[in-house]
């Protein structure tokens, strides 16, 4: 910004004078009742600031220079000095320097060790005492009572050893079949799968999210759903539409659950580092695996999702994802870990079987997919592009001709 000196505001204005005019501008030359006014690039923002400042402080920069002029700066404390003006600090003198330093030697030398510390200069708390007062007969047994509630729930929501509720009716209808039966007069459906047009039930009874959903097999009368809670809860979807019966055996969230072929079984595992298989229909815990014993790594033992083969004869073949980047493959009958797959570089999100079994797909945080085939810990594909993200859950088509995995960019 350019400030118009003083000298050339009040400069005589050159070239011809009018000689009908008092104040010697040609009537042409007149744009304003004062006279001429000459149009000048000027910032508005720094035009703003000086006329403000000058309005409301009584002084201002003065044009072309950068000393301050009015009346104010008496009152406001300031004097013409450039440095003070400008904010420039003062360098200090090699005496001033000398002095600081034999001061500051002076206060470490004064120091004994042997004494307690204590700060050289007064703070302005150190006269404060701190006042603690006493709590009344009121607050202590209000305080006492509090406890003991807290210590209650605590061991009432303290996790035992698995157990389970039964909520339906009976167990079995006047034929003796077990409430694991499908419906009889349910007719066969077609294949096609179609997109849902309307809201048909709400099931609700877990506390937290739900993590997975599973259909019972085939007749998909009964909705395995496994939450957040810690519970694992079985719905009927074509009768009462109520829940039939709850699986409490983990004491954290649930994060997977899977059925067999027949639906007589499933396995469930959650953050608690565990891996339960059920009785579908007496809710009785199979001897768990032993997931304690496969890796020692602190918090990546969690397993995040788990698959049984799809083969008949191979129900006892499980899959289970890690946290800790691998894929094992456990004999539940035994309950020992038979293979590992270890590739990828991430928490294993998926396991998914292709090819009726002979081959299985994983995708992991590494935003990679691999092929591996059964039992042999070599991949044998690898898919992995700059644009593609996780894909946490993935499935098979009804023809297995094709795979649908659902991305982290909101895409399926």
């Amino acid at each position: 910004m350019y400030n118009l000196p003083y000298k050339d505001m009040h400069a005589p204005i050159a070239g011809p004078a009018h000689p009908f005019q008092k104040d010697g501008l040609a009537a042409g030359s007149r744009n304003h009742f004062s006279g001429h006014v000459e149009d000048t690039g000027l910032n508005p923002f720094h035009f703003d600031d000086q006329y403000n400042s000058f309005h409301a402080k009584n002084y201002g920069h003065a044009p072309g220079s950068q000393a301050l002029i009015g009346k104010g700066l008496e009152a406001a404390g300031r004097n013409n000095d450039a440095e003070t003006q400008l904010g420039i600090k003062r360098r200090k003198t090699t005496a001033e320097k000398k002095a600081e330093a034999e001061q500051k030697a002076m206060q470490c030398s004064a120091l004994d060790p042997s004494q307690p510390f204590t700060l050289s200069q007064r703070q302005p708390w150190a006269a404060k005492v701190a006042e603690v007062s006493e709590l009344t007969e009121q607050q202590k047994e209000y305080l006492a009572k509090l406890e003991e509630e807290k210590a209650e729930k605590a061991s009432a929501s303290e996790v035992k050893g698995p157990t389970t509720i039964w909520h339906g009716k009976e167990k079995s209808d006047y034929q003796g079949r077990s409430w694991l039966a499908g419906p009889k007069d349910k007719r066969s459906e077609s294949d096609y799968c179609y997109l849902p047009k309307k809201w048909v039930h709400t099931w609700s009874g877990h506390t937290k999210g739900v993590n997975a959903i599973r259909f019972f097999p085939k007749t998909a009368h009964l909705l395995l759903s496994a939450g957040m809670d810690g519970k694992v809860k079985i719905w009927d979807v074509y009768g009462s539409k109520k829940c039939m019966r709850t699986y409490l055996g983990h004491s954290k969230g649930v994060r997977d659950a899977v059925f067999s072929n027949d639906g007589s079984r499933f396995v469930s595992t959650g953050y608690d580092k565990n891996i339960h298989v059920w009785d579908t229909e007496t809710g009785k815990v199979i001897p768990s695996l032993d997931t304690a014993g496969v890796v020692d790594r602190g918090l990546y033992r969690v397993y995040y999702c788990v698959t049984l083969h799809p083969d008949d004869a191979k129900q006892n073949v499980l899959m289970a994802g890690c946290g800790d980047k691998k894929i094992y493959q456990f004999d539940i009958d035994t309950g020992d870990t038979v293979q590992e797959y270890n590739y990828h570089l991430g928490p294993v999100n998926s396991v998914t079987f292709v090819d009726q079994g002979q081959r299985f797909v994983t995708t992991s945080d590494d935003k990679s997919i691999r092929m591996w085939e059964y039992g042999i810990p070599v991949q044998i594909r690898y898919i992995a592009d700059p644009s593609l993200h996780s894909c946490p859950v993935v499935t098979s088509s009804p023809n297995n001709d094709y795979l649908l995995m659902q991305s982290m960019d909101n895409q399926v």
